[in-house]
């Protein structure tokens, strides 16, 4: 029984830190485009890629 009284309160304070990250998700446009990045590997890229430093060398 006295488990519960430890177990009940970290659930709901999970839940509330589990919401408070949604909602932090939502409003900063994570969730805005979910079918872009699968089509972007379509595309070829033209440029080098500056940060991987693998550029075409001549």
């Amino acid at each position: 029984m006295e488990m519960l009284f430890i177990m009940i309160p970290a659930a709901i304070f999970l839940g509330f830190i589990g919401l408070i990250f949604l909602i932090w998700s939502v409003k900063t446009g994570q969730f805005e485009d979910m079918e872009g990045p699968k089509y972007r590997i379509f595309f070829e890229d033209d440029e080098p890629d500056a940060r991987s430093g693998r550029g075409e060398r001549r």
